[in-house]
């Protein structure tokens, strides 16, 4: 049984939880729309990917020898990519995908970096690809906002 103590301390937590995430909700229009369309840019740039990489597409598979992973990689790199996806797109679980896909992203700048490709054009790519896919998420998501606002 809880402590009086304890129950106020927990019931002061969530009600400052509450009202951070309400402050957060509060957004306008304009950029609620803005995180949509930044989200569809990065699900149609992400699913284009994925599926490039699931059927095994030339310019993939070169991209891929190229980058010194196999070509049999490639079925199991865009399962992983499209698992992520799923993840990101459904609001509830749309946090813990932009989480997986951060790490993702950072897989890919350690293989663009291993074969000292150039910096900006290469290596900071996914970098900027992770930037926005948060940006966006940020923008339509008021967990993510709840979190970051003091």
């Amino acid at each position: 049984m809880n402590s009086p103590l304890e129950t106020t301390v927990s019931a002061t937590i969530l009600d400052s939880a509450s009202r951070r995430a309400a402050r957060a909700d509060a957004q306008s229009p304009a950029a609620r729309w803005a995180g949509r369309i930044l989200t569809a840019i990065v699900v149609l740039f992400m699913a284009l990917d994925a599926g490039m990489k699931l059927v095994g597409a030339k310019a993939a598979v070169d991209g891929t020898v190229q980058l010194g992973w196999q070509p049999h990689h490639l079925p199991i790199i865009g399962t992983i990519a499209a698992v992520l996806l799923v993840l990101y797109v459904i609001p509830r679980t749309a946090p813990l995908g932009a989480i997986l896909w951060t790490g993702y992203f950072g897989g890919a700048v350690a293989t663009q970096l291993r074969v000292d490709n150039p910096l900006f054009g290469y290596i900071l790519a996914p970098v900027y690809f992770a930037t926005l896919l948060w940006l966006a998420l940020y923008l339509r998501d008021p967990r993510v906002r709840a979190l970051l606002r003091p």
